[in-house]
């Protein structure tokens, strides 16, 4: 193809369609190692967003190992994770279409070990000497309680019989048995907080009938967040708090715990989902661990006895759900250049093997943008982080005298981050002439506890401050035209858009994902574990009411002044579309342009091909029509209400 002058920024041809992305990626997810098989999930848009467990052996041969009528994902905190395990090539799973445990010979069907349709199960542990399950069970069977029953189960292999074994706390995570199985830790925490912002860390005797015997709290419980706790090969036990300010690691000797190292890094993540894990052990005296600073993820060896950290050299910037035995690690990494895959790395030779990519998509360099990392001021004298990707497409190019468009990427959680990953999605819009802005604003982990706690009562002004300030440092730098600059996200990044859109006349039109536009209704009809995050992002609910409203965009539909399309999903429990439904009402009333594009049996998040694509084509289709310019694609136009002929 040879080079086009003058070709509008926004209507660049371009190789990665939204074909090709639903098409060609699939999710990978949580990673398990047995008998030197490596195990891990994938989602699958062209199967409606299926999760399926996927083997490899020692041979390199990679087989699914989930008949076709099951889909391995767990509800238990909506957002489910940590949903199967293996042990000895017998896989225990939760099927989310009918929230029940299965066991799995490998090779053979899947038969359901839990009846019932009431509980939901997440985090297993196989207890080997007692022959059972513990896992984390969510127990909606009490239609006259306000929130379902959280606790720790166990469930006896021979006879299916349950019992709860830690009860009594509004949550449990990360049940995590000692090498001999004589000893259980495990994570609590109880409203209103968050896991990343007190949680506590237990240890108990397990005694001869499978009960805790001598339960103690030894970590955690104010101010401080526990993160992965696991038994060391010499019986030791390990866990990551940030008492210090930073994500570190400790462990627990003679009662006492102890620093393993502190520096100022992120060895924990934001546990939104079950069984994350960010560390592993290769023997008693080798800790193989992931670590992020700005905004970049390392690998690292940890000698326990001289307490030494020593970088591994890889590519990777992104690293996660990391598994370790005594001669691999194996993990999903990304890179700027490098789609997330499931990695195998030789703990001997360094040398890193790539088991299986997210997406098979060889593209030319010519079309990738390479993500720039920036610190930009922002309020109140602070520095905030981005990522930065110019518009990329070496066929493509436009007159000298046009500024690109920028894209705004705000975050969801909001506790959480962003990270400079391949991305196809991202890479759609940089390939057609879009700048993008992918900005962890203040709030966003992996840089210390004080950044983190930046959005504590400022949700909504701190992350809206931060994307805008982010984008007129792009445009005092004359990188980006300050008239065509759109701000997107999704969930709670979607309502820093709408914040940002009626608080503020700085963006030209935005994008909300299934975003929340009344802080009231969010609070008093969403699921149990986000209950009560609103209290430490806004302040308590009903004493603060006046807040909520003056922070819900729902009630400044009069400052809105720019075009906005919606997506959402209609069985969505996190964000229930009445909130877009109610927005996209007062927007057509209010004359202001709106779009509004919806999708039956679709929750918080969508996963089947068909959906993906429509939205990504709607989302670049409203662009060309609010900015005015064509887009290359052949879109299926979406009705947009309201804007001026």
């Amino acid at each position: 193809m040879s080079k086009l002058e003058d070709n509008t920024y926004g209507s660049w041809i371009s190789p990665i369609t939204s074909n090709l992305i639903v098409s060609e990626t699939v999710r990978l997810g949580q990673v398990v190692l047995d008998n030197e098989s490596i195990y891990w999930t994938e989602g699958r848009p062209r199967e409606g967003g299926r999760n399926v467990i996927v083997r490899c052996t020692t041979g390199g041969e990679r087989t699914d190992v989930t008949p076709e009528t099951f889909n391995i994902r767990s509800r238990v905190h909506e957002y489910g994770g940590g949903a199967f395990t293996i042990v000895n090539k017998t896989i225990y799973f939760s099927n989310y279409l009918d929230n029940q445990i299965y066991q799995q010979e490998i090779g053979a069907d899947p038969v359901a070990i839990t009846s019932g349709s009431n509980r939901r199960y997440a985090d297993f542990v196989i207890d080997e000497k007692q022959n059972r399950l513990i896992c984390v069970v969510e127990d909606h069977s009490n239609i006259n309680q306000n929130e379902p029953k959280n606790s720790l189960m166990s469930l006896n292999l021979a006879d299916g019989k349950t019992q709860d074994i830690a009860f009594g706390n509004d949550f449990y995570a990360s049940p995590c048995l000692s090498r001999d199985g004589s000893h259980l830790a495990w994570l609590t925490w109880n409203h209103p907080n968050m896991p990343w912002e007190n949680t506590e860390l237990w240890v108990g005797t397990l005694n001869e009938y499978g009960t805790i015997d001598q339960p103690k709290q030894i970590a955690g419980g104010h101010n401080e967040s526990i993160f992965q706790p696991k038994w060391s090969p010499d019986h030791k036990l390990y866990y990551v708090s940030d008492r210090n300010g930073w994500w570190n690691l400790y462990y627990l000797q003679n009662g006492q715990t102890k620093p393993l190292f502190e520096m100022e890094a992120e060895f924990g993540l934001p546990q939104w989902v079950f069984g994350m894990s960010t560390y592993g052990f290769a023997s008693a005296e080798k800790l193989i661990c992931t670590y992020t600073q700005d905004g970049v993820w390392y690998l690292a060896d940890v000698q326990t006895k001289t307490q030494k950290l020593k970088k591994i050299k890889t590519d990777y910037t992104s690293i996660e759900s990391v598994q370790v035995d005594a001669q691999t690690a194996v993990f999903i990494g990304g890179s700027p250049s490098q789609f997330p895959s499931v990695v195998k790395l030789n703990l001997n030779t360094q040398f890193p093997y790539i088991i299986r990519r997210s997406c098979n998509v060889e593209l030319q360099p010519e079309y990738l943008s390479t993500s720039q990392t920036i610190k930009f001021p922002t309020a109140n004298g602070l520095i905030s982080y981005a990522f930065f990707y110019p518009p990329k497409n070496d066929y493509q190019i436009a007159s000298e005298s046009e500024l690109p468009p920028l894209i705004v990427i705000s975050h969801g959680g909001p506790t959480s981050a962003t990270s400079n990953t391949l991305n196809l999605n991202l890479q759609y819009w940089t390939s057609r002439g879009f700048a993008v802005l992918d900005v962890n604003y203040g709030g966003s982990t992996g840089y210390g506890r004080t950044y983190r706690e930046r959005l504590n009562n400022q949700w909504g002004i701190v992350d809206v401050e931060d994307c805008i300030n982010g984008a007129k440092f792009l445009v005092d730098q004359r990188q980006v035209d300050s008239n065509r600059i759109a701000i997107k996200g999704r969930s709670a990044g979607g309502y820093t858009t709408l914040c940002a859109l009626a608080y503020h006349d700085f963006f030209k039109a935005g994008t909300s994902y299934y975003g929340i536009g009344n802080l009231e209704t969010l609070v008093t009809d969403t699921h149990k574990f986000e209950s009560r995050y609103l209290d430490g992002l806004i302040g308590k609910y009903p004493e603060k009411m006046e807040v909520y409203q003056n922070r819900s965009p729902i009630h400044a539909i009069d400052l809105l002044n720019c075009p906005i399309i919606i997506f959402q999903g209609l069985e969505d429990k996190v964000v229930p579309p009445n909130q877009a439904e109610a927005m996209v009402r007062a927007l057509k009333s209010k004359n202001i342009p709106v779009a509004y594009v919806s999708f039956d049996e679709e929750g918080h998040g969508f996963r089947k091909s068909e959906n993906i694509k429509r939205a990504l084509d709607a989302e670049l289709f409203f662009y060309g029509s609010v900015f005015g310019f064509k887009p290359a694609d052949s879109l299926v136009p979406v009705e947009i209400f309201n804007l001026p002929m």
